[in-house]
């Protein structure tokens, strides 16, 4: 994988149509970051295989910033996928940092485009694993083997909730995916986020949530966006830039909860490292090892977003 977009946030993934230009001209000026261009869903049949020189030429000729840069294949049940990866991968150069596959069911999906993507590499003049996989899950044979989906490939960086085909996939009597999903009274997305985030986290993988369908309720955006930012999702994904600004909000720590957490460490290790006691008051709160160990990860996503410490 791209050592480069490893660590890099991921609160705000952008989803772009392949095939428009006037969107992928457009799609490196929001503040967004991450981009993936998209090959999959949003491009019509017809013009998959044009759009695929479209995705390169932006890719190479575009003035994108330190984000993330994906492209999305079409899925292995389609005619598409080998021909999305060899013109794209072997052309894109070393700015493309991944590329994400839909619809993945099983472990053996991801372990064939990671077998594809190393010949793609080698003769493409590509350092050996540059490029990432994101594995997107987004039927119920998916979930169920998240699990081996997770550690199927030294590749992938990120596993992705994809809501509108899973609902499909499962019956569900919706129409769009919004905020009405969460106050259904069974709601399914709840073992759903669970699932997917234990096994993201067990192969030290981003978990991301996908996309908010009604794009003009900002409102109702931040509230869906802050459930799954509760159970610990890295981001969610963006389609307009509006959209992106309140993702980049919702899923950073606050100023406050930055500080504090920065406040926990040092009275931490000041209780370990100098007076040798396991644990130590801060205020009316008890700290030990496992206080250290969540301030340590709003640190690390406070600093991943560029987050600086205004307290000492």
């Amino acid at each position: 994988m791209s050592q480069r977009s490893k660590n890099l946030p991921r609160r705000s993934c952008l989803s772009t149509p392949g095939s428009s230009d006037r969107f992928l001209a457009k799609a490196p000026t929001v503040t967004a970051d991450f981009s993936f261009l998209d090959l999959e869903d949003s491009v019509a049949p017809k013009e998959k295989v044009n759009a695929r020189a479209k995705v390169v030429n932006a890719i190479r000729t575009l003035a994108w910033d330190e984000r993330v840069l994906c492209v999305r294949l079409n899925a292995w049940d389609t005619p598409w996928t080998y021909g999305d990866v060899i013109d794209v991968v072997a052309n894109a150069g070393e700015r493309l940092d991944e590329v994400m596959l839909p619809k993945v069911r099983r472990a053996s999906d991801v372990v064939a485009l990671d077998l594809l993507l190393s010949q793609v590499e080698k003769n493409a003049g590509l350092p050996e694993g540059h490029i990432g996989i994101e594995a997107q899950i987004e039927t119920a044979e998916g979930l169920i083997n998240v699990e081996e989906i997770c550690a199927a490939s030294p590749r992938l960086e990120s596993v992705v909730f994809g809501p509108a085909d899973f609902a499909a996939s499962i019956g569900m009597p919706v129409t769009t995916i919004d905020d009405s999903i969460h106050d259904a009274p069974s709601n399914p997305f709840t073992y759903v986020f669970s699932k997917i985030l234990m096994a993201g986290r067990a192969n030290g993988l981003h978990v991301i949530d996908g996309p908010f369908l009604k794009v003009r309720d900002l409102e109702a955006l931040r509230y869906a966006a802050k459930i799954t930012a509760s159970y610990g999702f890295d981001g969610k994904w963006a389609l307009t830039p509006e959209q992106a600004l309140v993702l980049n909000e919702v899923y950073s720590p606050s100023q406050e909860l930055f500080d504090k957490s920065y406040d926990i460490l040092d009275a931490y290790r000041i209780a370990t490292d100098d007076q040798r006691t396991g644990a130590v008051m801060f205020g009316d709160e008890m700290l030990d090892e496992a206080s250290a160990k969540i301030a340590n990860s709003f640190v690390a996503r406070g600093v991943r977003s560029g987050m600086t410490r205004t307290t000492t």
